[in-house]
């Protein structure tokens, strides 16, 4: 029998939520570049609320309300939804190469991850287990969102551990529904989710405890050996790189803002099983008959992320009649791994749009 794959174990500490996502982003880099090996990252966050790489800034987020608590915002290189993180949660992430665990497609390797995770939370006196699509639940309620994509052959897995979670903090800053900040709804938004402390109380784990569970997990149910390990310079050099040209600027995190109020834009949107996809269109030709621009937005998770992109640049002055056609053959054609929405959803947005319009 051979023995198991090693992975190294690193803690980069407490960081901002940008320069986080800077180091996620270095060691993508880094590992894909041969500088570093299989790798479990632990992860500590001052108060940030974070984005989804997709998702419009002013739909998702307070922004007034960030500056008023000194909260960052930031944006991540994965897709999902707007969370709120602080030092009360704790993140873990692995990067990899695809053929290390041989798990096949995003969706299966959510799976097996996500369940190793459970096992290893579970060790603590819980019932944590996995629900499709990319979440942990103990007893019906989240206690951990993942998420992740392929990077060519090396792949980024990646999420949080609420270990203790300030409510009233996450609707704050987070864009919810006016009528979910009332008391009765705080409360039904508390039942949706927990935390180790309010599982556990006076036996909630510290961090080094937590994070000694977590890599039982992911030994016995991966079937690798992780083993404590050092940050490299090349990483933290990246790293610095990434945050002062792009990841760490409000450039990135404002890229995507407001794209509805801008003249001449058609809106549309489809609720798929896999998330939402938002999308804002501009027609051109004698009778608007072909799109001239087009941007997505959403929860939704695509790998790899830029895939997106790639869609929005191949849709200009496709013909309206041949959207839904064009939609299949791109994806088909890049051969993207699509853990949430599928393809006939990015065309139904389109087609909301359009119907909107008067198209």
């Amino acid at each position: 029998m051979s023995p198991a794959p090693e992975f190294r174990v690193i803690d980069t500490g407490l960081r901002m939520g940008r320069e986080n996502i800077a180091f996620d982003q270095a060691m993508i880099d880094a590992h894909r570049a041969g500088e570093i090996p299989d790798t479990i990252r632990f992860i500590h966050f001052k108060p940030v609320a974070l984005l989804g790489r997709h998702q419009a800034l002013s739909q998702e987020i307070h922004a007034q309300e960030c500056a008023a608590r000194g909260i960052q915002i930031g944006r991540r290189i994965t897709g999902g939804g707007a969370i709120y993180l602080d030092e009360g949660q704790l993140g873990w992430a692995l990067v990899l190469h695809r053929k290390t665990l041989g798990l096949g497609d995003l969706g299966n390797t959510a799976k097996v991850i996500s369940e190793a995770v459970a096992a290893g939370l579970s060790s603590l006196g819980i019932d944590a287990r996995y629900r499709p699509r990319n979440d942990i639940e103990v007893e019906g309620r989240k206690i951990s969102g993942t998420g992740g994509f392929f990077d060519g052959d090396t792949l980024i897995y990646q999420g949080t551990v609420l270990v203790d979670l300030n409510l009233e903090q996450m609707f704050a800053v987070l864009n919810v529904a006016k009528e979910k900040l009332t008391r009765k709804n705080l409360g039904s938004a508390a039942d949706r989710v927990t935390c180790l402390r309010a599982l556990l109380g006076n036996r909630t784990p510290d961090m080094k405890t937590l994070k000694a569970a977590l890599c039982r997990g992911f030994a016995e149910h991966l079937g690798i050996n992780p083993v404590l390990g050092s940050i490299t310079k090349t990483e933290e050099g990246r790293a610095k790189t990434l945050y002062a040209d792009e990841i760490g600027t409000d450039e990135f995190v404002t890229e995507i803002d407001d794209p509805a109020r801008e003249k001449g834009v058609l809106t549309g949107s489809h609720n798929g099983k896999g998330g939402t996809v938002n999308v804002y269109v501009r027609l051109e030709g004698a009778r608007n008959e072909r799109l001239r621009e087009v941007l997505f937005t959403g929860d939704f998770f695509v790998t790899p992320p830029r895939i997106i992109y790639d869609l929005e640049a191949s849709l200009r002055r496709v013909s309206l009649n041949d959207v839904s056609t064009h939609i299949q053959a791109f994806f088909e054609d890049a051969n993207a791994s699509m853990l949430s929405a599928a393809a006939e959803d990015f065309a139904k947005a389109i087609n909301s749009a359009l119907r909107h319009g008067g198209y």
